[in-house]
């Protein structure tokens, strides 16, 4: 059974699964969805057309769907869908999309957002993701999975972060950063591999090896992007076995539209 706390608002035409919790104080609008098991801890705001999936915490504070920060935005009925297992922490704020783009803003599933992550407008965010407190997501950005972004990092508007990608602290990006990249910096410069987050998810030492390769063509032989891409399809040919991995890492540097960071 639903539990809904006397002192809440929950609009009567929401969708809630049946053993969702809302605690204390919170707002939930009527074009709300919400899946089983996802908690509302107390304070939190969920408005606009919004999905929210199941197994789901949200922390005082938050803010789930709110209207964009974006003065073309003239009240489209635009959306905003969340997956399931998220740890959405203080103060986060999530927008719905604008008609500009697809219409819609996605967060994927498993991801830990700490207080006063900012996810914008437009925004497409993978699963298994962790943005540190503070990170600021402009609108239109992708972040893919297992990609980490530290405390206090912003990422520009239209920005594309890879896979196993990881932005220090503090970082301005505003340029592409591809796959399995560590980077910092204002703006964010390339730092080598993500070694320790690709071991800690079961990467081998054969895979590790292919990556740095693609990382030395890239940014240490003074090619042209189009070069860069030439000499990874020769890896690719060399090594066909890891062809996917490799594949990623040239796809992401060789069709970025900003361009990457170098």
């Amino acid at each position: 059974m639903t539990k809904i706390h006397p002192m809440s608002v929950v609009d009567p035409s929401a969708e809630l699964a049946e053993d969702v919790e809302i605690g204390p104080f919170c707002v939930v609008g009527p074009k709300v969805k919400i899946g089983s098991g996802t908690v509302l801890i107390s304070h939190v705001s969920v408005t606009g057309r919004t999905t929210i999936g199941e197994r789901n915490q949200i922390y005082p504070g938050a803010c789930i769907g709110c209207t964009p920060q974006d003065k073309k935005y003239a009240g489209e009925d635009t959306a905003l869908e969340i997956g399931d297992e998220n740890v959405i922490r203080e103060n986060c704020t999530m927008s719905i999309g604008t008609a500009q783009d697809q219409g819609i803003t996605r967060v994927g599933s498993r991801g830990l957002y700490m207080v006063n992550v900012h996810v914008a407008h437009d925004c497409q965010v993978g699963n298994d993701v962790i943005f540190a407190n503070n990170v600021g997501l402009a609108g239109h950005v992708h972040v893919k999975d297992f990609a980490i972004v530290g405390g206090q990092a912003g990422v520009h508007q239209f920005v594309h972060i890879g896979e196993h990608a990881m932005v220090g602290g503090g970082s301005i990006v505003v340029r592409d950063v591809p796959p399995f990249v560590i980077c910092s910096g204002y703006p964010a410069a390339p730092h080598g591999l993500n070694s320790i987050g690709l071991r800690r998810r079961g990467f081998t030492a054969a895979q590790f090896a292919v990556l740095k390769q693609c990382y030395h063509v890239v940014y240490r032989e003074n090619l042209t992007v189009a070069e860069a891409s030439d000499r990874m399809k020769e890896l690719e040919k060399a090594n066909p076995a890891d062809e996917a991995l490799i594949e990623l890492f040239r796809q992401a540097v060789s069709e970025s539209p900003r361009g990457i960071i170098r």
